[in-house]
């Protein structure tokens, strides 16, 4: 090619960035896409979408309408990976399975990673799995199967069935050679295991050292001891923990013989930290397991629960203010200033419960370090306490011109701020001991601590104070 043929040619067209600046989809990229599906135009759809990845995929399809996510896997074709479904809510995932043909849908999860298209399929009603295996070739039906027997949320259904195993008499030239030759590898692998005729492991070999080795050298010689591997059954939160504590890459699963039975790879274990990051947060707000794509009937059932038993909370703080009503009354001032009280005790109770949800999950918190813990909540209790009592007191004094006011509304702020730290630390502790999720039910039990203690001590002392009616 001549360069006055390099200049004559017409320049490729300029594709959009997918993302901006903030990482946000561009909302230009956003609108061809969008014109693009309209018209139906499977060329422009291809320019634009057919080389990205499949999570920017999935960030497409949840920014998408709900008619548009079909009609733009249709016109991707085979350019679109069902690998991409793993990434959307669950809501836009069944609702896209149920629209799509179901030879396509069959045809992609046969040629999944088999932890994608468990992922997938764990989702589905049962007759749905049953007509979708059933069309799978054998080889991949029981695999599958074997994986979604498997408790959900266990390694089992993490794990990735497709490994590369050996047998420990092999010679490092053989075994390189087997990989040069097999059609049926995993896409991605960092290690090699080494099992005995039984299927059990026995051992694992890691590339690096592999390809580091000369080729007469033998396996068993080479293979180190697999120290971390993982039952199928084990929860994925705990299996989590071990890939963070020993920075680990991957994990053989093994069942109850100890045969080796899958894989887990890092990139699976970042997704169920993330996971789990997300459901502890929803659950210290009350909120079940919620997405964004999600109805406004679905929402409004899954955080009724939660705001039923806080109306309960509530009229239980109300029978203590209740309790004090003659007290109330001849000092106005009072029912001004109880919320603070409150108010401020029930952000340090959340305060310090947050904390000790995050160190039950993470195990840093137990018996071993409980009272020295509890001992150091006690400490920052009092001193924020008493530097909220001075500024409050303070306060109080220039509002209401009454000294007595700033000392009662100090004390009360100090016994609930030790309250708050008390029971912020305690009721999770509790609630674990005794099988409940803290995340769960913490906040509401904290929450009702703090506005009966703060309720109770403000107008308390002030009776006493001032010896107002009771």
């Amino acid at each position: 090619m001549t360069q006055a043929d390099i200049v004559d040619a017409e320049p490729t067209p300029d594709v959009t960035p997918f993302r901006d600046d903030e990482g946000r989809i561009d909302s230009s990229f956003l609108e061809q896409i969008e014109a693009a599906v309209a018209e139906r135009d499977a060329d422009a759809v291809r320019r634009l979408a057919g080389n990205l990845h499949e999570a920017d995929v999935a960030d497409l399809l949840e920014a998408l309408n709900e008619d548009e996510r079909p009609e733009l896997v249709r016109l991707m074709g085979d350019d679109f990976d069902f690998a991409s479904l793993t990434e959307v809510d669950e809501a836009i995932r069944l609702k896209l399975l149920e629209t799509l043909p179901k030879d396509a849908v069959i045809e992609a999860i046969g040629e999944l990673d088999s932890d994608d298209a468990v992922y997938i399929l764990e989702d589905l009603e049962p007759e749905d799995q049953a007509a979708i295996l059933s069309r799978l070739s054998v080889s991949d039906r029981v695999q599958l199967q074997r994986s979604l027997d498997y408790p959900e949320e266990t390694a089992g259904r993490r794990m990735q069935t497709d490994f590369i195993a050996i047998p420990p008499f092999w010679t490092v030239g053989q075994t390189i050679d087997y990989m040069r030759m097999a059609d049926d590898l995993p896409d991605t692998f960092y290690e090699i295991y080494v099992v005995d005729p039984g299927f059990r492991l026995i051992g694992a070999v890691a590339l690096d050292k592999l390809l580091r080795t000369k080729r007469s050298r033998k396996i068993s010689k080479i293979m180190q001891e697999t120290r971390y591997m993982v039952s199928a059954t084990e929860d994925q939160e705990e299996v989590a923990r071990t890939f963070e504590r020993y920075n680990l890459v991957s994990a053989a699963v093994v069942d109850d013989a100890e045969r080796l039975v899958g894989v887990l790879m890092v990139d699976d274990i970042v997704d169920v930290i993330q996971e789990e990051a997300e459901e502890d947060l929803l659950a210290l707000a009350g909120v079940g397991d919620e997405e964004i794509s999600d109805t406004v009937l679905t929402i409004a059932r899954s955080r009724l629960t939660w705001l039923t038993v806080n109306l309960g909370t509530a009229v239980l703080a109300s029978t203590v203010i209740a309790l004090f009503e003659e007290t109330i009354k001849a000092m106005v001032a009072l029912a001004v200033l109880m919320p603070i009280v409150a108010s401020m005790g029930g952000n340090a109770g959340s305060q310090t419960m947050t904390v000790a949800v995050r160190a039950l999950a993470t195990q840093e918190l137990g018996s071993r370090n409980f009272w020295r813990v509890l001992r150091r909540e006690v400490l920052v209790a009092m001193l924020n306490g008493a530097a909220l009592a001075v500024l409050m007191a303070v306060v109080a004094v220039l509002w209401f011109g009454n000294a007595g006011l700033g000392v009662v509304i100090a004390l009360a702020i100090i016994v609930n701020q030790l309250f708050a730290g008390l029971s912020g630390l305690g009721i999770p502790i509790l609630l674990d001991r005794y099988g409940a999720d803290p995340a769960i039910a913490s906040s509401v039990f904290v929450t009702t601590v703090t506005d009966v203690v703060g309720f109770f001590a403000f107008l308390g002392i002030a009776a006493f104070w001032f010896g107002l009616p009771f």
